[in-house]
């Protein structure tokens, strides 16, 4: 099996998967694997079904995991096995349907103002006002930020995609502030090692610092930013196709969750209770 787990790794390599969906795939096949000691039947899909029952029901994964682990064996039975996944007719649990947690305009300010490291500022200024998965934030470089366009390039976004989002007035005023003192020289934020960005782990120990000093008590993380971001866009006016542009969603229905946490939709709809009584007074 250990040759089939090489094949495995180079059908993803060919199909262009980013290091971190390789990892993760490759994770779930060794977990499966292990699972029936290498010992599985490529003909039928009742080792699949067995083993995705034991995730849910025995390890009690959640409805994410179990959603890489699907997506791993399809590809691993349909292109390293080369069998027909729709034969097998695994079923893929069904998705939670949760809308994400957004912090309001004065808890973005709050958490900006809380922060005094300018480097630590810096990088959750540009994240929420471009509205960066964390990811994209490490990764950003110097010659991305395009001042005279007012314009940030993303490189490699998820699925391997360029793209270009927001750069606003006063993340490119600080960020100059930011650069005459610490002297990036090929990463925007470099870690300790300067040859390399700041691991994603780090901006996310960040942004819980200036949480809790804003004493934010919502469940939130950076990625929240994100998601704020995108709301905010909506709220202001912002045409939602132009948001799915600058946010790199491939497809519309990702960006339309966002509609549903725009405050001013909800705030403008009059509860019929309240209109019932209305009626009563006229």
């Amino acid at each position: 099996m250990e040759n089939l787990q090489q094949q495995f790794e180079k059908d993803l390599l060919i199909k262009g998967f980013s290091p971190r969906t390789i990892g993760t795939y490759q994770r779930c096949i060794q977990t499966y694997l292990r699972f029936y000691d290498h010992k599985i039947n490529p003909e039928s899909g009742k080792d699949v079904k067995e083993f995705l029952h034991y995730l849910l029901h025995k390890r009690r994964v959640s409805r994410a995991y179990m959603h890489q682990y699907y997506s791993a064996l399809k590809y691993f039975y349909t292109i390293t096995l080369e069998r027909n996944w729709e034969i097998m007719r695994i079923p893929r649990v069904k998705r939670e349907k949760r809308l994400p947690d957004i912090l309001d305009r004065q808890e973005i300010t709050t958490l900006i103002d809380v922060t005094t490291n300018i480097k630590h500022k810096a990088l959750l200024m540009i994240t929420y006002s471009a509205g960066l998965r964390v990811s994209e934030t490490a990764s950003l470089k110097n010659q991305d930020i395009d001042s005279k366009r007012m314009s940030i390039k993303v490189r490699g976004g998820k699925g391997r995609k360029d793209r270009y989002t927001l750069l606003s007035k006063k993340s490119l005023l600080f960020l100059r502030e930011y650069y005459k003192l610490y002297r990036p020289h090929h990463w925007l934020f470099e870690g300790q090692v300067k040859s390399k960005p700041l691991h994603t782990s780090t901006l996310q120990r960040v942004f819980t610092r200036a949480k809790e000093k804003a004493g934010i008590q919502k469940k939130v993380s950076i990625h929240s930013l994100r998601h704020s971001c995108a709301t905010h866009l909506l709220e202001q006016g912002t045409d939602i196709h132009v948001v799915q542009r600058l946010l790199g969603h491939s497809n519309i229905k990702t960006t339309m969750v966002y509609l549903h946490l725009k405050k001013e939709s909800l705030m403008k709809v009059v509860n019929p209770l309240d209109f019932s009584f209305d009626e009563e007074k006229t």
